[in-house]
């Protein structure tokens, strides 16, 4: 039976660089395009973690340049990393589907997602974009001004304001464009954040959590699956000691039981684990699976990755 299926495709799976990131897409691709091949309508949202933060301080160094080149905001470097990325993402998956046989229209849609303007969170960035620092060379950049935290034992990075997405506005475009057989990558990055003033979108200086974003998005398009792919097999508790238990499946009720024993990092699993609960609990039936890329199609079939179910 057919399946609609929202993929949420972590950032630092593409790479830090354009070259890394083109050789990341292409294995991306054939992971992807077999869940196409078995039927299923696919959505596939993905993170800019690293590149919105290289786009970022590219636009900043050139700003202090003799060429002077004027502000460019952080929901407009969202943007742009939604626009590369999904150009390299669309036409490696265009080009895998076409080997199998299959002319299948994949489009990327720049995606705006609605945030609260007052949301606590600006008053508290979490959110980390950009390449790993040193301590020490954190201390520097803190010192030129940016908010630096580090980042779940793997080096410190920028962190910005990362507010709770509300509506994603293109999720009509994204119901059509599946409704005429189509592949659609949207609410990259986390989609644009922006926050309504009257008829008007403004964009906030923020990056919205992809996963959380991804969530949303799968609960407006009535998806059935929300896969959330990331470094490791399945979920596990105990990480990294001796009683390590790799879980299997995991309840709503069994994840926050864990949450609240701090199983999971900030920053990492956790919030993975919060949006697939968020997903599960909009509907009766609806299932989240957090695996590997690869182990996708057999973690839909049952044979891996930790399924959370009501």
């Amino acid at each position: 039976m057919k399946k609609r299926i929202v993929l949420a495709l972590g950032g630092n799976a593409l790479g830090s660089t354009l070259a890394d990131q083109m050789a990341a897409v292409r294995s991306t691709a054939k992971a992807i395009a077999g869940l196409i091949e078995a039927g299923d309508e696919v959505v596939i949202a993905h993170g800019n973690g690293p590149q919105v933060g290289m786009i970022s301080v590219a636009m900043e160094e050139a700003g202090k340049s003799e060429a002077r080149t004027p502000h460019i905001p952080l929901s407009v470097c969202v943007a742009m990393s939604q626009g590369y990325i999904g150009y390299d993402l669309q036409n490696s998956l265009r080009e895998e589907l076409l080997s199998r046989g299959l002319d299948i229209p994949v489009a990327s849609i720049i995606s705006q997602t609605v945030v609260a303007e007052d949301d606590p969170a600006f008053q508290d960035p979490t959110k980390p974009i950009g390449s790993f620092y040193s301590e020490a060379e954190a201390k520097v950049r803190a010192g030129q001004g940016y908010a630096m935290k580090e980042d779940a034992g793997r080096g410190w990075r920028q962190v910005v304001a990362s507010p709770k997405p509300i509506d994603i506005v293109e999720k009509d475009t994204v119901k059509a464009l599946l409704a005429a057989g189509q592949v659609v990558i949207a609410a990259g990055g986390g989609g644009i954040p922006v926050y309504r003033q009257g008829n008007r979108l403004v964009g906030a200086r923020a990056v919205v959590d992809k996963d959380f974003a991804a969530a949303v998005l799968a609960e407006l398009i009535d998806a059935d699956y929300l896969i959330i792919l990331t470094a490791v097999e399945k979920v596990a508790i105990n990480y990294r000691r001796p009683d390590e238990r790799w879980l299997d499946t995991m309840t709503i009720a069994e994840a926050k039981r864990y949450i609240d024993e701090g199983q999971f990092a900030p920053g990492s699993m956790l919030p993975k684990v919060q949006a697939a609960m968020r997903f599960v609990e909009t509907k009766p039936g609806r299932q989240a699976l957090i695996t590997l890329l690869e182990s996708a199609a057999a973690g839909i079939a049952g044979q891996t990755g930790t399924r959370i179910i009501k």
